[in-house]
């Protein structure tokens, strides 16, 4: 446990870059997700910073602008009472890959919020998960609710789930 606590405190001290454009999650990926075990580094700390996600050890693969993809093994824990992946396990992994991929997709001044979540469950969820999270850019100044699309994928590569999550997004207001 001291090791997790470490990577809590590792993401607590990444500093703000003031009058950079890139977004702290953004920057904190782009040096971490090149080195050994900067992955699994990553999403430990995001699991600490939002503690639901830490119940199916999600799992950062991309992370860029527009675009997200996240994995979750198949794992007891996350099983239902059939033993194939739970229907609220695909729905905390697609706003997993929403929440990032909206956070790293904001520019400077804006932020965002979860509206609404419709989800479509299409094929029993068996084995290793792949949600794959895609959305609009944003525009500055706009206030609206923007849909991210999440398709989640078992390891043969069908579709079994999928999940349009409206994010509001608006100017953050000033201090």
């Amino acid at each position: 446990m001291a090791w997790f606590n470490s990577t809590a405190m590792f993401w607590l001290l990444i500093p703000l870059q003031k009058g950079s454009a890139m977004n702290t999650v953004l920057n904190t990926w782009q040096k971490l997700s090149g080195k050994p075990a900067g992955k699994m580094l990553f999403s430990k700390a995001v699991s600490f910073k939002t503690p639901y996600f830490s119940s199916i050890s999600p799992r950062w693969e991309v992370l860029e602008a527009g675009r997200g993809v996240v994995t979750m093994r198949d794992t007891r824990r996350v099983h239902n009472h059939l033993g194939g992946v739970h229907a609220i396990a695909l729905c905390n992994l697609a706003e997993a890959a929403a929440g990032l991929t909206a956070e790293v997709s904001m520019p400077d001044g804006m932020r965002w919020i979860p509206a609404g979540m419709q989800v479509r469950y299409l094929a029993a969820a068996k084995g290793k998960m792949t949600a794959h999270a895609s959305m609009r850019e944003i525009v500055v100044g706009e206030k609206s609710e923007v849909p991210v699309a999440v398709e989640v994928k078992n390891q043969a590569g069908e579709i079994v789930f999928t999940a349009s999550i409206d994010m509001y997004v608006s100017p953050k207001k000033a201090r």
